[in-house]
């Protein structure tokens, strides 16, 4: 070995007596081995230029799925406006319905109080009308009991003032017409 070779190869040792190459131990020569190994990718295979691109295609493949998202957001918007117009008009139909079954239930409430009314009256008459027909057969009877009872007392009372003589006249009266009618 030449003595620079020697000298590159032996230099302060430290401590633990560890060789050196230009100054720089094992630990060192391996950093440096990884540095030109970093700039040689960089420089001869465009390493950067790839990490670039497959960067970029992230980005793209990113943005095409919030785009794809945003895209669903403002589907899912106009459904759930949809959904809600839907139940806003289901609502409104039911309020029609219960507005139009109450106004039908008025209806058939006043028709049927109507009708009430009307079978009250009509049933009210009826009673009028037979009591009114037991009161004409109740005063027929009445009437005719009292005739029947101005009969028997004018009997009796013919019975007890008038005797034969008096009868006499009365018949006699009652002949002589006989003949009068006759012509």
């Amino acid at each position: 070995m030449t003595d620079l070779t020697q000298t590159l190869l032996i230099s302060a040792a430290g401590a633990a007596g560890e060789e050196t190459l230009l100054g720089l131990d094992a630990t060192g020569w391996v950093y440096v081995g990884v540095s030109i190994f970093f700039i040689l990718c960089f420089a001869v295979g465009k390493v950067h230029t790839k990490i670039a691109e497959g960067l970029d295609a992230q980005i793209a493949e990113k943005s095409k799925a919030l785009a794809e998202a945003d895209a669903i957001r403002k589907e899912a918007e106009a459904l759930l406006k949809k959904a809600q117009k839907q139940f806003d008009d289901s609502a409104n139909d039911a309020k029609d319905i219960v507005k139009q079954a109450e106004g039908e239930a008025a209806t058939l409430i006043s028709n049927a109080e109507a009708e009430a009314k009307a079978i009250v009256a009509t049933r009210q008459k009826m009673a009028k009308d037979k009591i009114a027909a037991a009161e004409r057969n109740a005063l027929a009877d009445v009437r005719s009991k009292a005739a029947d009872a101005a009969i028997a007392a004018a009997t009796m009372i013919i019975a007890e003032k008038h005797d034969g003589t008096a009868d006499k006249g009365l018949v006699d009266i009652a002949i002589g017409d006989i003949g009068k009618n006759t012509h």
